[in-house]
């Protein structure tokens, strides 16, 4: 994260950290693979290990390819800036802390299940491999059809100022955030029977904490309390888990 810092204050963009947050967890998982061969001289990934460093990386590649195409056809992210605002004189060194230091400790943590299963590698497949997968898919599937419906909305001209009320939208206000903290809780799942794997439990309590308290659902919710019709769709609509909508 140093050297991404050093580059988003040359470009002043700090939204430069959501950028590389999916590629980051590869960035950890070639870390992990690399200090297990250091460690032992070898690597052998199974099934398990083949697995989860899979969904990972297909999980950080689709990640990267929808926030960072989007985000460099449009100026920094609007709750950067106004930070760098807020902050001013102390911009460069908050901005440091706060976003990528802090970030890439975040990323640590949540990395857990990652650095698990590479140090436990090869261990044999059981059924928490398959649950776990499962259950990933899942919310692969729900956060990728979330993020389908709303740009096909957005795409629409006449919808513009609208709320998107439609489809997994129509069930959750931010079936995205579900399907990404349901995906780390798939990811748990496949290391918690390995040795002391339930150690890793931090990881998906960590994402579920973040985006449900911290930086997820609260600043969006923020955003769009005060659109049109957004108080409507508050009330018929679940704030995080799916249910079906109220009449």
């Amino acid at each position: 994260m140093h050297a991404t810092f050093l580059i988003a204050w040359r470009i002043r963009r700090n939204d430069l950290a959501d950028i590389v947050w999916g590629p980051g967890f590869m960035v950890v998982a070639l870390g992990a693979m690399l200090g297990q061969y250091q460690a032992t001289g070898e690597l052998a990934l199974h099934f398990r290990e083949a697995v989860l460093l899979g969904c990972v990386s297909l999980w950080a590649v689709r990640l990267f390819y929808h926030i960072g195409f989007r985000a460099l056809k449009k100026s920094e992210d609007i709750r950067y800036h106004n930070w760098r605002i807020a902050w001013g004189k102390t911009w460069v060194w908050r901005s440091y802390l706060q976003v990528f230091v802090l970030q890439g400790i975040i990323m640590l943590i949540i990395s857990l299940p990652i650095i698990w299963v590479v140090r436990h590698a090869p261990s044999p497949a059981d059924f928490s491999v398959f649950l776990g997968a499962a259950i990933w898919v899942f919310g692969f599937l729900f956060e990728s059809v979330g993020d389908a419906q709303l740009k096909k909305f957005k795409a629409d001209k006449s919808n513009k100022g609208k709320i998107m009320d439609r489809g997994l939208w129509s069930w959750t206000r931010h079936p995205n955030y579900f399907g990404e903290v349901t995906q780390w809780w798939g990811i748990f799942v496949m290391v918690a029977l390995l040795p002391a794997g339930w150690i890793t439990v931090i990881s998906p309590l960590a994402i579920t904490y973040l985006i449900l308290k911290v930086s997820g659902v609260p600043m969006l919710e923020e955003l769009m309390k005060d659109r049109p019709g957004f108080s409507e769709y508050a009330r018929k609509t679940s704030k995080f888990f799916p249910l079906p909508p109220k009449p």
